[in-house]
Parts: C-alpha cells; sequence; structure tokens
C-alpha cells in the first residue's frame, strides 16, 4: 500500500476518534499492567468485570503480594488462564518490589524481564502509561493490518516492524488502538462489516462484504 493511502486511512481514523484509549479499567501504572497481562487470549470486557472489585483492593504490588496467590485466583477466576495469570501477577508483583522499588520500569528490554510481560504487553503498557509511540500487535492489529494491505506479513513481531516502517510518524501513538478498535468493532474476523467501514474504498481487502 502506498503511502499516501496509509496517510488517508489514519487521517480519517483520527477525525472519527482523535484520541483513542484502552479499554481496559485501570487505576494507576500497576494496575495498568496487571489489567495488560490478565488480557492475554481474553476480552477486555471480562477483564474489566473481574478488575473493577480487584482495584478497588489492591493497588500496588506490595498489596497484591499481601492479597496471595489463592485470593488473586479466587478475584480473576472468570478470566481465561487464570491460574497461570495469577502464578505470573504474584511473580511480577515480586519483583517489582525485588528488583524496581515497587514501581515499573520505563523500558521494554526491562519490561519483559517481569513473569507475564511479552513485547506485546509490554508495548501496550508503553504506549498507554507513558505515550511512547510503540506499535502493539495483538489478534485484531495483526488480522486488520494484513487484511486491509498495510502489511503482508507472517507472525506479530514480523508485523509491528512492517507498520513501524509503514505508518507515518504522525499517527504511530494511536495507530494500535486505531487498529484494535476498527478490529474489534468493524472488520471482524469472522465477517467484516464492510458496508459500514469508513476505509472501504482505502481496502485493499478484495473479498469485501455487501
Amino acid at each position: 500500500m502506498d503511502k499516501k493511502k496509509i496517510d488517508q486511512i489514519f487521517t480519517r481514523f483520527a477525525a472519527r476518534n482523535p484520541t483513542p484509549k484502552t479499554e481496559l479499567y485501570y487505576t494507576n501504572d500497576y494496575t495498568l499492567l496487571v489489567a495488560v497481562v490478565l488480557s492475554a487470549q481474553a476480552t477486555d470486557v471480562g477483564v474489566n468485570k473481574a478488575t473493577k472489585s480487584l482495584f478497588a483492593k489492591v493497588d500496588t504490588p506490595q498489596q497484591m503480594l499481601a492479597l496471595g496467590e489463592a485470593r488473586l485466583k479466587k478475584n480473576i477466576k472468570t478470566i481465561g488462564l487464570y491460574n497461570a495469570k495469577a502464578k505470573n501477577i504474584i511473580g511480577l508483583s515480586r519483583k517489582l518490589v525485588d528488583e524496581f522499588g515497587g514501581k515499573v520500569p520505563h523500558s521494554r528490554e526491562a519490561l519483559m524481564t517481569l513473569p507475564g510481560v511479552g513485547r506485546k504487553t509490554a508495548n501496550v503498557w508503553l504506549n498507554c502509561a507513558l505515550g511512547q509511540h510503540t506499535i502493539a500487535v495483538d489478534t485484531h492489529v495483526f488480522r486488520v493490518a494484513n487484511r486491509i494491505g498495510l502489511c503482508k506479513t507472517t507472525t506479530p513481531e514480523k508485523t509491528e516492524i512492517a507498520l513501524e516502517k509503514a505508518i507515518p510518524a504522525k499517527w504511530k501513538q494511536h495507530a494500535h488502538h486505531w487498529l484494535i478498535l476498527h478490529g474489534r468493532y468493524v472488520c471482524k474476523a469472522r465477517k467484516p462489516n464492510c458496508l459500514g467501514c469508513l476505509i472501504r474504498d482505502l481496502c485493499e481487502f478484495k473479498e469485501k462484504t455487501k
């Protein structure tokens, strides 16, 4: 896809939603990290149902350690893979206390040393907490970017690299949010709503729905 068309796509996204935000509920930098870890292979809606009551009681790594893994599991048992996620959250909370003074580190490399935090999670946190121009590639971003023609890639990491090159700098801060929301509500996996799509004429997907 040529640069002019890419710029037009994001111009339209920005006109519709100038400052998109994560739909995950959180109260501070730490609870944002916990929420993003919990959101892996789960919906934001499902995560929010569990975390609103959890974060009313726990909003620091010290408080999470005091809560303990068993009680944490009870709070998040409605979320998929909750056993593994609870173990990771306790582990990352311990590491934050022991190695980072109870604060979430501000580098991707340091974030990725925390249990349960991969590249995508780190990128989401850096973008949402610090406003960094990272591009977090989840299933929606991977699908939409390849479907509409922003890139032709086979893995999330290759998609991130391709989008970093393709998307103009002025759009990068919000780019992955726009793509996530587009994939979640319009360009859905099974049947995209092409008739209701604001970039229908720019999209290079050949099998548009009617």
